[in-house]
């Protein structure tokens, strides 16, 4: 793939479409999903010593929930999505944490005294 073609591949792979999908409604209720996408890309070209040339490159995305835009009677309402994995790390790095200061924080209040 030459490196022009993938600038424009890159170009068509992140746009809003990847963010916002099409609308939902249903009894004057409007669902507007969004999600967040990060993406990165990267290349270049060059040659030897033998005068052959050569060029390249890559481009990767990732993308994730993020909630949805909620349009009644006329009023916007943002409805934050819940990632469960994400919950699920956090709340065990907690815990993990909680666990490993525990016997410093007993040591810094010394012996217990009757």
């Amino acid at each position: 793939m030459k490196l022009d073609e993938l600038v424009n591949s890159t170009r068509e792979a992140l746009t809003v479409k990847r963010v916002y999908a099409e609308p939902f409604e249903k009894d004057g209720l409007a669902v507007i999903p969004a999600a967040s996408v990060r993406g990165g890309a990267g290349g270049g070209s060059g040659h030897d010593e033998k005068g052959q040339e050569g060029e390249g490159g890559g481009f990767g995305m990732t993308g994730s929930p993020a909630g949805a835009y909620v349009v009644q009677g006329g009023k916007v309402k943002w409805l934050p999505a819940v990632d469960p994995n994400r919950l699920f790390v956090m709340v065990g790095l907690a815990v993990i944490a909680y666990l490993l200061m525990r016997p410093r924080m007993a040591r810094a209040r010394g012996p217990a005294s009757s």
